[in-house]
């Protein structure tokens, strides 16, 4: 079996031994090409394999890798259709996603100027201006840098790489907007950097370029002074450059967990992965849905393939660290307002807004600036176009469900003086062993405070939300809930994700208000719950205990029913 590409962006690397098992994106050179656009931007979330195309747009276009054209792309779709401009430009490739944001401004200022003095010194060892290197030493700001490459460099015919371009102007946003401000508006390094990469364009020095990044955000502020790209994000086109198709996923499993374990179910696998990593559209009018390629790939490689089991842990932990870093973005703008839009989010499965291909930071961060946001990040994603450029968004799988039940719950905290314990992976190893306890007085002190600080507008939507956000920090549980109206199926189901886990669930939450027959709650969601465990689908799971909670403002009463 060929080795897994996880972790690992360089082309060549995985190219020229031929022992990587490669998903080709390589049409996509054609289609860039094609297209009449030199200089593009292409947008999105993070761990999508964004820069791993970049690294195939060097190696293809690169002057010093003719020598091993045959080598690398031999067997893709551009090695058999190659076009005229392969291997005819030199590649300066600036990458700023490792520059360190949390030691203050000035620390920023140094990395982003080392960052890219060493890409500078890279190009000129590459091409023969070995004779200049030293100067750069002297050169004290970003800017001066690049104007001195391109004075260098002024007869070259360069592609221009940019990988990453708004990282760590993000995580700076995160932290402090007027921070952000200064960097990207007039007169900021930021903004001045950007403004000398547009004078080379004009000049003809770079010829070609293209930018990935994750949010639009920066692209505003540097508008003015950096105007000529193409925003290609959100082309039908382009859709599946990044990431993977369901095609893309097959042929993967094919090539790695079927040949190896041939007698599992493929089918169920398939729609297991589809469950936790599938769900990804980019543009209204494609029709592929895109995976988090990365995490297909983590999923590969952390497969049991002695024993022909999934994972125990879906979600790679430097994945979710990414994730609950940039999550602080959540807290731009109105914070009260985007907390309640991922409230909507999670108790309805979805929400409504428009994407905007840029923000106005001169102006006030709106809800579609915030939906945008989110959509960019990957946090939703579209699942129908209404009219007009109005979309409804949803949770996109599994994966970031989890993710916004955690925060929820984090947030739930912070916002309310809770204790929610440190130990909630504890609490719920408890439950899956049959211990209720433990858990149940977690849930009640919860519910407890939070309905007798907002009485009158707790209800049942609130009381499901809260025990999906608690439930959620159990990794050996799927938990499987539907936020349709209407719905014949269980409020929360609790399935073990290991044979070995003693204890399924199955929840029906009620709320009471004062006014309420207590006698009549009960009866009827005994009575439901018992119609649920006639079910085929509730049947067919072992070791099922099922409950009724009825939660109210002296909180929650568990009712077992068998």
């Amino acid at each position: 079996m060929k080795k897994i590409i996880y972790g690992n962006s360089n082309f060549r690397k995985i190219k020229i031994n031929n022992d990587y098992l490669y998903i080709d994106k390589t049409k996509y050179i054609e289609s860039l090409e094609n297209s009449s656009d030199d200089f593009v931007i292409y947008l999105r979330p993070r761990r999508f394999g964004k820069s791993l195309f970049l690294s195939t747009l060097q190696y293809y276009y690169d002057e010093n890798s003719k020598h091993e054209f045959d080598a690398m792309f031999h067997d893709t779709y551009i090695g058999k259709k190659p076009t005229a401009l392969k291997n005819s430009y030199k590649i300066l490739f600036l990458e700023f996603s490792g520059i360190n944001i949390d030691s203050g401004m000035e620390i920023i200022y140094e990395g982003f100027k080392d960052s890219l003095k060493l890409s500078i010194r890279r190009y000129f060892m590459s091409y023969g201006y070995e004779k200049y290197i030293d100067e750069l030493k002297e050169i004290e700001s970003p800017t001066g840098l690049i104007k001195y490459f391109f004075g260098v460099a002024n007869d070259d015919k360069i592609y221009l790489l940019i990988d990453e371009y708004d990282q760590f102007a993000n995580a700076i946003l995160a932290h402090n907007m007027d921070d952000f401000l200064k960097i990207v508006s007039k007169g900021g390094f930021v903004r001045s950097f950007y403004e000398a990469l547009k004078g080379a364009t004009q000049t003809g020095v770079v010829q070609k370029m293209f930018i990935t990044g994750v949010t639009p955000i920066t692209l505003d502020s540097l508008s003015s002074g950096f105007n000529i790209v193409k925003h290609i994000t959100y082309k039908k086109e382009f859709n599946s450059l990044a990431g993977f198709t369901q095609k893309e996923v097959e042929y993967s499993l094919e090539e790695s967990i079927f040949k190896r374990c041939e007698e599992i179910n493929k089918n169920k696998l398939l729609e297991k992965i589809k469950t936790w990593y599938n769900g990804y559209l980019f543009s209204s009018e494609a029709e592929d849905r895109i995976y988090n390629s990365t995490l297909l790939n983590y999923f590969i490689t952390e497969y049991n393939f002695d024993k022909c089991k999934m994972p125990t842990k879906m979600l790679d932990s430097n994945v979710a660290s990414d994730y609950k870093a940039i999550m602080k973005l959540f807290n731009i703008g109105d914070t009260q307002r985007n907390y309640e839009i991922l409230k909507e989010l999670i108790e309805t499965g979805e929400v409504i807004g428009v994407i905007k291909d840029r923000y106005d930071l001169g102006r006030e961060f709106s809800s579609d600036d915030f939906i945008t946001l989110i959509y960019s990040m990957g946090f939703i994603t579209i699942k129908e176009e209404i009219f007009g450029g109005m979309y409804k968004f949803e949770i996109p799988n599994y994966v970031i469900k989890i993710l916004y039940f955690n925060y929820f719950a984090i947030e739930l905290e912070r916002r309310n003086s809770l204790k929610i314990s440190n130990d909630m992976g504890r609490l719920l190893l408890d439950l899956a062993m049959g211990k209720i306890e433990p858990f149940k007085e977690q849930l009640n002190t919860v519910i407890k405070t939070l309905s007798n600080r907002d009485h009158q507008g707790f209800n049942e939507k609130h009381f499901q939300v809260i025990a999906l956000s608690l439930f959620s920090f159990a990794e050996f549980y799927f938990i499987d809930s539907q936020a349709e109206k209407n719905r014949k199926i269980p409020d929360i189901m609790l399935i073990a994700r290991d044979k070995r886990v003693p204890n399924n669930y199955l929840f029906e939450l009620k709320w009471k208000k004062d006014k309420d027959n207590n006698e009549l709650i009960k009866e009827q969601g005994i009575a439901q719950v018992k119609g649920y465990l006639e079910l085929e689908k509730v049947k067919a799971i072992p070791k099922l205990r099922s409950y009724l909670l009825i939660g109210s403002k002296n909180g929650v009463e568990f009712l077992e029913v068998k």
